[in-house]
């Protein structure tokens, strides 16, 4: 029963971590004048792409493959990382803030890099350093919940065994 216990705690707080991170980022996205603007673009952009089609007497395929990469990406900053660092925290029985803050943080950071493999050619730095700093504070955000909810605390086992004279070693 304490394993099943452990996992409804854990996927408990995956859920209540991948909440968070999601509120972050959008807030975050929300109050950068610069990913403000970048929103406004893509979605003027999608929105003019969609307008067209109709207009055409097409069915919007655009504006329906934009939702999807746009659902796929979300899958992969927002569920990947704290579904990872958890997994391996458990596995570990890493119980620090620092592995599960940082390392989501870090982690959901470090995913558009590691897609794309290296800086855009003419792309600005800057805004791409805020996107980063966003993207660690959403992890970040993640990381912290989970921790809060399933990482600082050891199972009921773990505990006793630490007592003195217990028994277990």
């Amino acid at each position: 029963m304490n394993l099943l216990g452990r996992l409804f705690v854990a996927g408990l707080a995956l859920l209540l971590a991948i909440s968070t991170s999601t509120g972050v980022l959008v807030l975050a996205l929300l109050v950068d004048p610069v990913a403000g603007a970048w929103l406004t673009a893509g979605a003027l952009a999608g929105l003019d792409g969609a307008l067209s089609d109709l207009s055409a007497g097409l069915p919007p395929e655009g504006l329906a493959l934009l939702l999807a990469g746009l659902a796929r990406a979300l899958f992969w900053l927002l569920v990947v990382p704290p579904v990872l660092v958890a997994a391996l925290g458990e596995t570990l029985r890493l119980r620090g803030l620092a592995w599960y803050g940082a390392g989501c943080g870090l982690l959901t950071a470090s995913l558009p890099w590691l897609g794309r493999g290296a800086a855009r050619p003419g792309s600005a730095p800057l805004a791409e350093a805020r996107l980063t700093a966003i993207l660690f504070l959403a992890g970040a955000a993640a990381g912290l919940v989970y921790w809060l909810v399933a990482g600082r605390h050891d199972g009921p086992d773990e505990a006793r065994a630490r007592q003195p004279g217990s028994g277990h070693r």
